[in-house]
């Protein structure tokens, strides 16, 4: 499809401009989780983050099903994904965190994104010389969006018990630089879009979902611990998984 700005003349329906409204959408929601961390809104900037990742993951896919792809829309993606799941975390964790030792932290806030814009880079300059990889049941190293999700797990454990106490700045520190690490590792994760659901499977695989839904509507933060321990746990399964020799 040709790209909306680019491209020869030509129109567009509005369904056709979707998957980029919502792209556009989720830089909003990203800058915006920004503005209220500064003002120290941090619940609700975590909940824009969160909203962001889900507006990534429904943008490429609406493209894919419309048959509407654009190199626009590509490297919008990517920009929005920096901004939203590299440079939007770090900086609200930054904020929520660091009252004291604020020069010693910023240097993780950078590994943190920096790690974030390599692992992005990477992934483009592999989908774009590898036609195969979009095929391959595993990642090398943890996507974005689930690093940015990861990365704010001390704030879920504030949010989810009050009486939890804050975590020591240098430990908060070192967690953001090994989160920003497994973006940029070679380690193995799970590709969800190459995962089948069995015929038979498919009424507990929704029945699991409704449950899901209904537990982060209830007990959002709490749910949201569980969900990152668990992705965690899938992350070195996979290692082991692939590791194992075959047959």
């Amino acid at each position: 499809m040709a790209d909306p700005l680019n491209g020869p003349k030509a129109e567009f329906s509005l369904l056709q401009l979707l998957p980029n409204m919502l792209t556009i959408a989720a830089i909003c929601a990203g800058l915006s989780a920004i503005r209220f961390g500064v003002q120290g809104n941090y619940m609700l900037a975590v909940q824009l983050i969160i909203l962001a990742g889900i507006l990534d993951g429904l943008d490429g896919r609406i493209a894919r099903l419309l048959d509407c792809c654009s190199r626009l829309g590509a490297e919008l993606d990517s920009l929005a994904d920096f901004m939203n799941f590299g440079a939007a975390p770090a900086l609200i964790l930054y904020f929520w965190a660091f009252q004291d030792n604020r020069e010693a932290a910023w240097i993780a806030v950078l590994v943190f994104a920096i790690c974030c814009g390599i692992r992005l880079a990477r992934f483009n300059v592999g989908s774009k010389s590898d036609s195969d990889n979009h095929d391959n049941a595993y990642f090398e190293g943890i996507p974005s969006p689930a690093g940015a999700m990861l990365v704010m797990m001390p704030m879920y454990l504030s949010f989810a018990f009050s009486d939890f106490p804050r975590l020591p700045d240098v430990i908060i520190c070192i967690y953001m630089i090994m989160i920003g690490l497994l973006l940029v590792s070679r380690i193995p994760t799970w590709s969800f879009k190459t995962t089948r659901i069995p015929r038979e499977k498919v009424k507990f695989f929704l029945i699991g979902v409704a449950a899901m839904g209904t537990a982060l509507v209830t007990f959002p933060w709490a749910m949201l611990i569980v969900l990152c321990v668990g992705y965690v746990g899938m992350v070195i399964w996979a290692c082991i998984d692939r590791k194992r020799p075959a047959g």
